[in-house]
């Protein structure tokens, strides 16, 4: 084993990159992927300088596995990541500020509004069918409205 990790040359590396980034589409949930990038950076940089003493390649295997686990987790957690994600689930959250015709009268607290080819549950007070409403609101499946 000595002997070997005395001599790695940069197809070591790339075929440890290799084997991380098959073990990542396994479904490591992305903890696999940066660490095999840096392993794949390290073949290449044993390339570029083939004389490099193993704990040196170790040594640059390790920071660069650090850096790219860095990157990613402040990229992922800079301000406004998540924006594009907060209409996550809430299939009528869009809808809500625009303006519909009912479809269905509203009777008793309900009724219906067609969006695009759906029809959507519409909880207001009573309105006849065809009368504007805007949308102010979701509870679950169903939209808030008043008249517009």
């Amino acid at each position: 084993m000595w002997e070997y990790l005395q001599h790695l040359s940069f197809w070591d590396w790339l075929a440890f990159g290799t084997l991380l980034l098959i073990l990542e589409v396994f479904g490591a949930g992305g903890y696999l992927l940066w660490v095999g990038v840096a392993a794949a950076a390290t073949g290449v940089l044993t390339f570029l300088i083939p004389a490099m003493d193993w704990t040196w390649q170790f040594l640059a295997f390790g920071i660069l596995s650090l850096l790219t686990v860095v990157f990613w987790w402040r990229y992922q957690h800079r301000p406004g990541a998540n924006a594009a994600a907060s209409g996550l689930n809430r299939r009528g959250s869009e809808l809500i500020g625009r303006q519909f015709a009912l479809h269905d009268a509203i009777v008793g607290g309900r009724g219906k509004v067609r969006v695009g080819d759906s029809l959507w549950l519409v909880s207001g007070p009573d309105l006849p069918a065809g009368a504007q409403v805007k949308v102010t609101g979701q509870d679950g499946v169903l939209l808030l409205v008043e008249p517009a």
